[in-house]
C-alpha cells in the first residue's frame, strides 16, 4: 500500500514538473517578440524605365510640286489613303507645257537642220577649195615656164587661201550647229521633265497624313507641301528620358506602351539619342511599334523599357536595410537572428535580389526595422502567401 501511494506522488509530480515547464515555454514565447519569415528563392527580377511621349511617324515625306506656277486641275487622293510609290496624288493643268513642250520640239528640229545646212556648206566649199587649188597649181607650172603674168599668180594663190578659209569657217559652223542641237535637246528634256512633273506622284509608299492641296490653287514650292505622308506607314514613340536612366537603356531592349484605342502594344528600343538638353537634362528615345500601321500619330503613349531581365536569389524588399556599413538583412536560426552582410541588386514586384551574402533557402525576417539586432531571440511566422 505505501509503495502504491509512493508511484502516484512520483507521478503527480512529474505530471506538475511537466506543465510547469511548459508554462514557462509558453511565458517566453510570450515576452519573445514575434516577427514574420520568408525564405530566400530564386526568381525572374526585371529592369524598367518608365517612359512616356508621343506617336510619331518614322520618317515623314514632304510633298512639294517640283514645276510651279500652274493651277492644280484634279486631286486623287484625301487623308488617310494608303498609297504605293508612283501613285497619281495630284494633277497640275498641262495646256501651257504641252505647248512648250511642242515649241522645244521644233526648236531641236531647227537646230538638227542647221546641222545638216552645215555639214552641206563644207562639201560645197571643200569643192570650191580643190578647184581653187587646181587653178593655182596650173598657174605655177605656166609661171616656171614663163607664160603667165604675176597678177595672175597671185589671184590664183589669193582664190586658193579664200577657198581654205571658206573651208574652214564651214567646219566651225558645223560645230556651232551640234552645240545648237544640244542645246536644243536640253531645253527639250526640260519641256518634257516640266509636263512629266505636272502629274505629281508619290515618292514612296505610305499614308496621306495631311493634304494642303486644293483645285483650282496655283502650285508653288515656297508654300506648304501638297502632302504630307508617313512612309510605308510606320509610326513610333518619340519619349524624353531622364539624364540618370537613359545610361540604362540600348537600342533593342523590349518595351510595353499604353496608348489609348489600341491598349497595351510591344515594341523595341529603335534610337537612344547621343545627347541631353542642357535646359530639361531629357535625352529623346524612340521606339518602334507592333503594328503600328494601325496607329495614329498624335496620340500619348506611357509605358516601361526593360533594360534587364534574369533570374536571381530574392527576398521581400521590406527584407533589407541600410545603414552607414552598407546593406544588410537579418536571418533566423534557431530562433535568434543573425545580420548577414549584402550586396542587393534589382526591385521587382516588391522582391528584390540579393547578388552575395545569402544561400538559398535562408529563412530571413520579411519586414525587418532597425529595432532588432545580431543575437535577438524572435518568434518566427511565415509570411502568408496569396493565392490567386
Amino acid at each position: 500500500m505505501k509503495m502504491f501511494l509512493a508511484r502516484r506522488l512520483g507521478a503527480a509530480i512529474m505530471i506538475a514538473a511537466s506543465a510547469q515547464a511548459l508554462w514557462a515555454q509558453e511565458a517566453d514565447l510570450k515576452r519573445v517578440p514575434s516577427v514574420t519569415v520568408a525564405t530566400a528563392t530564386q526568381a525572374e527580377v526585371v529592369s524598367r524605365v518608365s517612359i512616356s511621349g508621343t506617336l510619331e511617324p518614322y520618317r515623314e515625306v514632304l510633298v512639294y510640286p517640283q514645276v510651279t506656277g500652274f493651277p492644280i486641275e484634279a486631286l486623287m487622293v484625301d487623308i488617310g489613303a494608303q498609297v504605293a510609290k508612283g501613285d497619281t496624288l495630284a494633277q497640275l493643268n498641262i495646256d501651257t507645257l504641252k505647248a512648250q513642250l511642242s515649241q522645244a520640239t521644233a526648236e531641236y528640229a531647227r537646230a538638227e537642220a542647221g546641222v545638216r545646212q552645215a555639214q552641206s556648206q563644207i562639201t560645197s566649199t571643200k569643192a570650191s577649195a580643190a578647184q581653187a587649188r587646181s587653178v593655182l597649181e596650173r598657174n605655177q607650172q605656166l609661171d616656171r615656164s614663163g607664160n603667165v603674168t604675176q597678177a595672175a599668180l597671185d589671184q590664183a594663190v589669193a582664190n586658193s587661201q579664200t577657198a581654205d578659209a571658206a573651208v574652214a569657217s564651214a567646219e566651225d559652223g558645223l560645230e556651232v550647229a551640234k552645240a545648237q542641237v544640244l542645246q536644243a535637246q536640253a531645253q527639250l528634256d526640260i519641256a518634257q521633265l516640266d509636263l512629266d512633273y505636272a502629274t505629281i506622284k508619290a515618292p514612296t509608299a505610305g499614308i496621306i497624313s495631311a493634304r494642303n492641296a486644293q483645285v483650282g490653287a496655283i502650285a508653288s514650292s515656297s508654300a506648304d507641301p501638297l502632302f504630307r505622308m508617313i512612309q510605308d506607314g510606320v509610326i513610333e514613340v518619340n519619349a524624353d528620358v531622364i539624364e540618370t536612366e537613359l545610361a540604362q537603356i540600348s537600342v533593342g531592349d523590349p518595351a510595353e506602351l499604353d496608348i489609348p484605342g489600341a491598349g497595351v502594344v510591344q515594341g523595341a528600343v529603335r534610337l537612344v539619342a547621343p545627347t541631353v538638353d542642357a535646359t530639361n537634362r531629357l535625352g529623346v528615345v524612340r521606339v518602334s511599334l507592333e503594328g503600328s500601321n494601325v496607329l495614329r500619330t498624335g496620340l500619348f503613349a506611357g509605358g516601361w523599357i526593360v533594360t534587364e531581365r534574369h533570374e536571381g536569389l530574392t527576398v521581400p524588399t521590406t527584407a533589407i536595410l541600410t545603414d552607414a556599413k552598407g546593406d544588410y538583412l537579418l536571418e533566423v536560426q534557431d530562433n535568434t537572428l543573425i545580420r548577414r552582410e549584402v550586396r542587393a541588386g534589382l526591385i521587382w514586384n516588391d522582391i528584390r535580389e540579393v547578388i552575395s551574402g545569402l544561400d538559398q533557402g535562408a529563412v530571413v525576417v520579411a519586414r525587418a526595422s532597425a529595432f532588432f539586432s545580431d543575437g535577438d531571440k524572435v518568434n518566427p511566422v511565415p509570411q502568408k502567401v496569396d493565392v490567386e
